[in-house]
């Protein structure tokens, strides 16, 4: 199992940073290989994504959901699981720290974490997630 922590600070209030990652549908707007997230129901999604040339589908569980705090999962068929938490740093800027445990399964996914791929991608995913909600100024 390899775990990935990465933060970035946000200029919004952690209730906007909050807001905005609980709109899961929303994802694909800013997460790379991401084709579609549906919600279905309070506590699962269904995702889709597009890795490496593969189309992959998995289901996810909310595990935890604490307001304007943090938003933990674990996942089915893409096997990670993780937390994403929210902290203030002002009133208009804030924090957000995603911790993502994964299992590399198969080959293919076995290089990508050994090049840090992975980690380039939740890196990537973190600063894509400040530009969409900074630009949107919600």
């Amino acid at each position: 199992m390899s775990i990935i922590t990465k933060s970035i600070d946000v200029d919004v209030p952690v209730q906007t940073a909050y807001h905005q990652w609980t709109q899961f549908e929303e994802f694909p707007k800013f997460m790379e290989g991401i084709t579609e997230v549906t919600q279905l129901d309070d506590e699962r999604l269904h995702w889709k994504a597009n890795i490496a040339g593969e189309e992959t589908e998995w289901f996810a569980k909310v595990t935890e959901q604490i307001p304007e705090t943090c938003i933990a999962w674990i996942s089915r068929g893409a096997m990670n699981a993780g937390a994403v938490t929210f902290q203030p740093l002002s009133n208009a800027k804030s924090k957000v720290m995603l911790q993502l445990e994964y299992n590399p399964y198969g080959f293919m996914e076995q290089i990508g974490d050994a090049t840090r791929l992975v980690t380039d991608r939740v890196e990537g995913d973190l600063k894509r997630f400040k530009d969409y909600i900074e630009v949107r100024g919600l």
